[in-house]
């Protein structure tokens, strides 16, 4: 009997010690199976987060919280991780929560794609802040709060005094309203049968075939065009032969040289023209000429058609 009692006692134990220790494997206060290694993260609040809440990637657990503890204004949050969980060292820490009512965790994100650098125990991960559950409470309480005056000052006999003015101003407009509810069902009609210019751009097929032919014209027109510049370029036609012909700019080039020479030419006073141009003693010549032959003019305004004959007969020894 006493041995019968001892075993199982002993069993007892065994069976405690087995469920305590799933349990604080379960709950995460200490790690039992593994190593692992830490990383870290400093928040300005932590919320109701608290030693042995999850660490969470994408939604997989991957660790614990471990310790929390205060720094210089800041709150220091040590995450123990699984051996096996990748953490890169742009991966962010963020406080979050499983609902209204649900537990405090600590997310993870994948970090950066170009960063292949991966998180090392003692390795500080930054962070970013959640909004605080209680201040998004405080914000809907003053919004269900304004709603509450606004439904009050609308209420009873204010918004009978709104909706009753409101059918004064339709009761005496009821007639206007009627007719221009008629004018637009006849406008309406009028333009569904395709009368008016609206009507007409709405439904008559010939400003529709018309707006076709002056599109395809055009597009013809580009066509054409398109194929000119092509041409040109191909060195066809007076155009592409202007623009590509070889022998047709050095023709040009040794033309524009040659009327570049004449031109210094005249300009230093070589050649008849240039003396024509340059010659001061012909500028004169030709100036005294022109004065004489204007003071004969003169003269023969004032002589007779027999006078002038024999002026010319003398002038030429007849």
């Amino acid at each position: 009997m006493k041995n019968s009692l001892e075993t199982k006692l002993g069993l007892f134990v065994a069976i405690t010690l087995i469920a305590a220790w799933a349990l604080v494997e379960t709950l995460g206060s200490v790690d039992l199976f593994g190593h692992g290694y830490r990383v870290s993260a400093q928040f300005q609040t932590v919320q109701d987060l608290k030693p042995g809440d999850r660490v969470k990637m994408a939604g997989v657990e991957i660790g614990r919280v471990e310790s929390i503890e205060l720094t210089t204004n800041r709150v220091r949050v040590t995450l123990k991780l699984r051996q096996t969980a990748v953490v890169k060292t742009s991966s962010i820490a963020s406080i979050r929560f499983t609902g209204l009512m649900g537990q405090n965790f600590v997310a993870l994100d994948f970090g950066a794609p170009s960063d292949n650098t991966l998180a090392v125990d003692g390795t500080e991960l930054a962070s970013v802040e959640q909004t605080d559950l209680n201040a998004i409470m405080a914000k809907l309480d003053n919004a269900a709060g304004g709603i509450q005056n606004i439904t009050k000052n609308f209420a009873g006999d204010e918004i009978k005094h709104m909706f009753g003015a409101l059918d004064d101003v339709i009761t005496s407009k009821k007639e206007s309203i009627k007719n221009t509810l008629d004018n637009i069902e006849n406008i309406s009609g009028e333009i569904r049968s395709g009368k008016g210019t609206v009507g007409k751009l709405i439904y008559d097929d010939t400003l529709y075939a018309s707006a076709l032919d002056t599109v395809s014209n055009l597009q013809d027109t580009i066509g054409s065009i398109r194929l000119t510049v092509e041409d040109a370029r191909a060195g066809k036609g007076t155009i592409g032969k202007l623009l590509t012909d070889e022998a047709l700019y050095n023709s040009a080039t040794s033309s524009m040289t040659n009327l570049n020479s004449i031109l210094l030419k005249v300009n230093q006073g070589d050649g008849t023209i240039g003396k024509l141009v340059n010659e001061q003693d012909f500028y004169k010549s030709a100036k005294l000429s022109l004065q004489k032959l204007d003071k004969a003019a003169d003269g023969l305004e004032d002589t007779g058609p027999l006078s002038v004959i024999g002026i010319m007969a003398n002038q030429f020894g007849l």
